[in-house]
């Protein structure tokens, strides 16, 4: 199960920033001053390592058990 979990981890964010591009690339609307493509990457890039942490957390309680 826990390797069912990495495997969510991984591929949400490449999903979030690669196959949902095309659904984001807008000018209209504007988030906090950004396009939303901008503003999408920006979150995404934020995201991202907190993603790799979990996994992290994941492998290494995986690993003490």
């Amino acid at each position: 199960m826990r390797r069912f979990a990495v495997w969510i981890l991984f591929i949400v964010p490449f999903l979030a920033q690669l196959v949902a591009l095309p659904w984001v690339n807008r000018i209209h609307p504007m988030v906090l001053g950004f396009p939303l493509l901008h503003f999408w990457l920006l979150i995404w890039m934020l995201l991202t390592p907190l993603f790799t942490l979990a996994i992290h957390w994941v492998l290494r309680k995986e690993e003490q058990a």
